[in-house]
């Protein structure tokens, strides 16, 4: 017997023992010497280490690790390549010798929900969640509530709401693109008209008639040489074949010559002024008025525009058919909506005050032109006193409203606008009083409207490069608005 052997058969599946009873030239193992249980040729099952003998004592020998010269393997640790299997003889030389890959144990994985161990991990965990509830219910409201708005423009409101204007503000920095200098604008100055003027009618005899309606005398641009168009009024929408609203464009500086303003004259014994609430500003309320344009009431719809700043930063309040949101503040700008459709513009407590014929009232910041001038507060805190611009850029997309000596009302907006160009050009267009409203491309907007007479007259924006479409009235809108109807 071979020392270091018993005797026993102490190979799982060997017939045989030792290599001394191998037939010379014969291949051993034998076919199906590793087969274990079941027949599988995996030669890791069944294998012992010989009883004389610890595993691994064999390592670093030169006689190939077996003992005594043998050919069987003595332990657990080498296990054989593949050269067997071409009949060649078994084991390899000892160079051929590779170690064995140790067997692993697969783990079943757990599923199951896992809670922290330790304390403060379980408290962090409980406080997220309980953060995060609440913020992605808050997020989700905002986003999905009826009254249009970009996905950013919302987020941006929703944050300033909830303590996070400061990291808006670091955002729109980080964004804010300045206006670009020279060029030329990127539409034709020359829009479409609906009728022409009449500068007045004469009767049958040839005498002079009745007055006629008419534009105002068209404008000078304030860029240097005019482009075709610019300035001249053409004709949105008339009543009774007399021009109603007169609109132009006019570029507002000699540096920024790229940028045009659109400007709006309505004649007030033509169309009335509706006050429109808004679904977020002044909210929900007994307003006895639609936040839209609703199908049904468009007969007649003449122009639509954008109202001032949130109420929580204006300055003022809203008030409309007996209902308030905020506090009418004496010293305030103010749009003052009465009874038979017209409407006035000053200042509350002093210029203006609540009767019985006011319906409407919409207070925003100061007045920008005073008896026909500009004062000089338009150039003081203008990223504080007149609004938190995008970037805090003084030129950006502003708009205001005003009247003139003779009661027309006054409409302007456009991009890169500072506060003083906005008011100048509101006294370009005759205004002797005027006051900002809304600023930010997201919030401003104006629309006239094609074949008033119609159901559905078509809205169509009086620039061209606003951000919101035309026709944002005929569905619920988050801020309030004015509606302009035929007489």
């Amino acid at each position: 017997m071979t020392p270091g052997w018993d005797g026993s058969n102490d190979w799982d599946g060997w017939g045989s023992t030792p290599a001394a009873s191998t037939p010379s030239g014969g291949s051993y193992p034998p076919a199906g010497a590793h087969r274990g249980r079941g027949g599988d040729m995996n030669p890791d099952r069944g294998r012992r280490v010989p009883r004389s003998m610890t595993p691994g004592s064999d390592r670093g020998r030169t006689d190939g690790g077996y003992p005594s010269g043998g050919s069987l393997p003595p332990d657990d640790s080498y296990m054989p390549d593949d050269s067997y299997r071409s009949g060649s003889s078994y084991p390899p030389s000892p160079g051929h010798r590779r170690k064995r890959r140790q067997e692993r144990v697969p783990r079943r994985r757990n599923w199951a929900p896992h809670m922290p161990r330790r304390l403060w991990s379980r408290v962090l965990a409980a406080a997220i969640v309980v953060i995060l509830i609440p913020t992605g219910w808050s997020v989700g409201h905002a986003l999905t509530m009826p009254g249009g708005g970009a996905f950013s423009a919302r987020m941006a409101e929703w944050a300033r709401d909830h303590y996070l204007g400061a990291l808006v503000t670091l955002g729109e920095k980080l964004t804010y693109q300045p206006p670009k200098v020279g060029g030329k604008p990127s539409f034709a100055l020359t829009g479409p008209s609906v009728a022409s003027a009449k500068a007045a009618r004469k009767d049958s005899h040839g005498k002079p008639g009745a007055a006629v309606a008419s534009c105002p005398a068209n404008l000078r641009t304030f860029a240097g040489k005019p482009l075709p168009g610019e300035g001249v009024w053409r004709v949105l929408g008339t009543v009774n074949g007399q021009p109603a609203i007169c609109g132009t464009d006019l570029r507002f500086s000699k540096v920024f010559t790229s940028y045009v303003a659109g400007i709006a004259s309505m004649n007030q014994s033509l169309v009335k002024f509706e006050l429109r609430p808004g679904t977020l500003d002044p909210g929900p309320g007994n307003w006895k008025a639609p936040d839209y344009i609703p199908a049904g009431t468009r007969r007649g719809l003449m122009a639509t525009f954008n109202s001032g700043f949130r109420l929580n930063v204006s300055g003022g309040g809203f008030y409309l058919n007996g209902e308030r949101a905020g506090t009418l503040t004496r010293g305030v700008a103010s749009e003052v909506y009465y009874r038979d459709g017209h409407i006035a513009i000053g200042v509350w407590g002093q210029t203006v005050h609540m009767t019985p014929d006011v319906v409407g009232v919409r207070q925003n910041l100061h007045l920008i032109v005073i008896n026909g001038r500009v004062p000089n507060s338009v150039d003081n805190n203008v990223t504080t006193a007149w609004g938190a611009t995008l970037g805090g850029g003084y030129n950006v997309w502003r708009s205001g409203i005003g009247i003139t000596k003779d009661g027309r009302v006054i409409w302007v907006y456009g991009p890169a606008l500072n506060v003083r160009q906005l008011a100048s050009l509101l006294r370009r267009a005759g205004a002797v009083t005027a006051m900002q409203l809304d600023i930010n491309p997201a919030w401003m907007s104006y629309e006239y409207y094609l074949h008033s007479q119609r159901a559905n007259p078509k809205p169509v924006n009086l620039l061209p490069n606003q951000q919101e479409p035309a026709d944002r009235y005929y569905f619920p809108n988050s801020r309030d608005f004015t509606a302009v109807y035929a007489k």
